[in-house]
């Protein structure tokens, strides 16, 4: 396993991430646990979860997994998307961090957070409300460090401009939809990061499975795949999609790679990149995708990912969450 700095921070982060969304929902209290530990003992320290995530579940499941391992893991959670139907429950407010963060930590049975993520821009609470009160967290010992996600560059930008001229603690990292099949941040988002020393955490790297080449029709959905377990998702397929996602499969035959671990060795290689997070229900699933580590891609493969790629980096974003 490679590590690598969250951005410009001085804390170091497995290549590989672990996401946790499915953990309480397509992937039982059992078999969560068993990837947890999984992960751990491939090399992966990184593990992602989200206050939202299967109602809570995914906070509490991993809270009970870490017993006794807590100090081998980098811990990231998030807040600011919806919780509840009452006005304060949702939002980046002051009033709703606190509210979030004293329930994240119960339920992950820890005293402090290492990455606190504000899930979206709220564009109802002044910025500078947010990151006071995110200074306030990390002043008290109860958050390491903070980081964004489904920011766009110019809310990430302005949000770090903020945080300099008051001498507060700054966004280190900022999560986004980011894969072969979107490379939208591409035209504003990588570049500011670059500049601005933030590291990108790329989310649906693999475009929810697209990019694994299980999806040959836009009509049946492979069963267990997440189409199958989340009808959802079936909004993110389209015929274009699942064409590229063959061709990609082909592609990563011929090279001796599967084409997840081929897709993820890509974004592994992308400087802005900071580490690459990939959900699991089966243990079977995320010791696939750990060879993606040790894949070394030569000028003429990335030219053919890049190639084969360039029409996402036109097009719209794969997904995007936001308050409405």
């Amino acid at each position: 396993m490679h590590y690598r700095r969250l951005g410009s921070s001085g804390m170091k982060v497995s290549a590989l991430g672990l996401g946790t969304n499915s953990f309480g929902g397509r992937a039982d209290e059992a078999t969560s646990t068993r990837i947890i530990h999984q992960a751990i003992d491939s090399g992966i320290t990184f593990i992602d979860t989200a206050n939202i995530y299967t109602n809570t579940e995914s906070e509490r499941i991993i809270g009970g997994a870490l017993e006794g391992r807590r100090h081998e893991v980098v811990l990231a959670t998030k807040a600011g998307l919806v919780r509840g139907e009452g006005p304060n429950q949702k939002g980046s407010s002051r009033y709703h961090l606190q509210m979030e963060l004293e329930n994240s930590l119960r339920r992950l049975r820890t005293d402090y957070v290492d990455l606190y993520q504000i899930h979206t821009f709220d564009p109802d609470t002044p910025l500078e409300e947010t990151l006071r009160a995110l200074d306030d967290m990390v002043r008290s010992g109860k958050v390491r460090y903070i980081g964004a996600s489904n920011y766009a560059a110019w809310e990430l930008v302005k949000a770090l401009g903020i945080s300099e001229r008051l001498g507060l603690n700054r966004f280190v990292s900022t999560q986004v939809s980011y894969s072969l099949a979107d490379r939208s941040p591409e035209k504003e988002l990588v570049p500011a990061c670059l500049d601005q020393g933030v590291g990108i955490i790329p989310y649906f790297p693999l475009a929810g499975g697209i990019l694994t080449g299980k999806y040959t029709s836009t009509q049946q959905a492979p069963e267990g795949s997440r189409a199958d377990k989340e009808p959802r998702f079936t909004r993110f397929l389209n015929e274009d999609k699942v064409a590229f996602g063959q061709k990609l499969s082909s592609l990563a035959n011929e090279l001796g790679h599967s084409p997840s671990a081929l897709s993820l060795a890509w974004l592994m290689h992308q400087p802005v990149v900071s580490t690459v997070i990939v959900g699991a229900t089966r243990v079977e699933q995320l010791t696939d995708n750990v060879p993606s580590t040790s894949i070394q891609l030569d000028e003429s493969t990335r030219s053919q990912l890049d190639q084969l790629s360039e029409p996402y980096r036109h097009g719209e974003p794969f997904a995007v969450y936001r308050l409405s």
